[in-house]
């Protein structure tokens, strides 16, 4: 009975452990806008004037269609960065058609990073009021190699902008809202390496020393001409999160480590209780 007890035992610490770990791996990070913190209402015209947000944080901003607009925010190693925009488009009275919008996240290395799900781009019908787009990357790695496009930690850029309209469409006024959130599924400590982050940690509207070299971008509006572009050479990066670059010490390794540990206790008791066999007691003759 002692043994079946043991065994019990182990297998309940096993589960629970089993159990508890894709809790742990689905906290999300905390909402700034739950503290009473209201986010950004304007947007930046480049990756050097991008308005900063923070993890968890809803960004409005107006603009006209063809406008480019920009925020960045940061993300820690082992995070997964999901991103989402809600469009109000103009009044259907004063469209003339089919409209086309994306949104597009890039690293602190100005590289555009894929999506692995969510509409990146979607086409809204003259009728349609809104328009909801969203972009989920991979998951933020410690470290890479040099020659890999993996997602690492830092600031994160994003775009959004419409890429096909009627051409009497440009101009016309519309609002978003963009909100950037992330999910830790184990920190720098789940692989065996650890970068700093691809862009400085400064606050938002602080700007880099004027020694400071800039990337230059390049990008392309729906008219053919040069978007992003400003003359300012100041940059506005994204500020550390409350969990440092390597998003704290949890680790998802941690879990099944003990969870192997606990089933191999398991095996060892039922191994011995296998071997060990049925002993029959008797009891001592009396004494004469």
């Amino acid at each position: 009975m002692r043994v079946l007890r043991t065994a019990g035992a182990a297998f309940a610490l096993c589960a629970a452990l089993l159990a508890g770990a894709p809790v742990a791996a689905a906290d999300a990070s905390p909402s700034a806008s739950a503290d009473g913190d209201d986010g950004p209402t304007e947007a930046g015209t480049g990756f050097r004037t991008a308005t900063a947000i923070e993890q968890g944080q809803t960004a409005t901003a107006s603009a006209s269609a063809g406008d480019y607009l920009y925020w960045v925010f940061p993300a820690a190693a082992g995070q997964v960065p999901t991103v989402e925009a809600n469009i109000k488009l103009p009044e259907a009275q004063a469209r003339h058609g089919k409209t086309t919008w994306r949104l597009d996240v890039y690293d602190g290395l100005r590289r555009r990073q894929a999506c692995t799900s969510g509409a990146q781009t979607a086409t809204a019908a003259p009728e349609d009021a809104s328009l909801d787009l969203g972009c989920r990357i991979r998951r933020v790695r410690p470290w890479s190699e040099a020659w890999a496009n993996e997602p690492l930690p830092g600031s994160y850029y994003i775009r959004l902008t419409v890429v096909d309209l009627p051409e009497q469409d440009l101009g016309l006024p519309f609002t978003t809202e963009v909100t950037a959130s992330t999910r830790d599924t184990g920190g720098a400590h789940a692989e065996g390496g650890e970068l700093s982050p691809l862009t400085p940690a400064v606050r938002a509207g602080a700007t880099q020393a004027p020694d400071a070299g800039a990337s230059p971008e390049a990008t392309e509006s729906p008219t053919g001409s040069p978007g992003g572009d400003d003359s300012s050479s100041d940059t506005t990066a994204a500020a550390e999160p409350d969990g440092g670059w390597g998003s704290g010490w949890w680790s998802d390794r941690w879990v099944w480590t003990v969870a192997g540990g606990a089933l191999g206790a398991l095996a060892g008791v039922g191994g011995y209780a296998l071997s060990r066999g049925r002993r029959s007691f008797r009891r001592p003759p009396a004494a004469e």
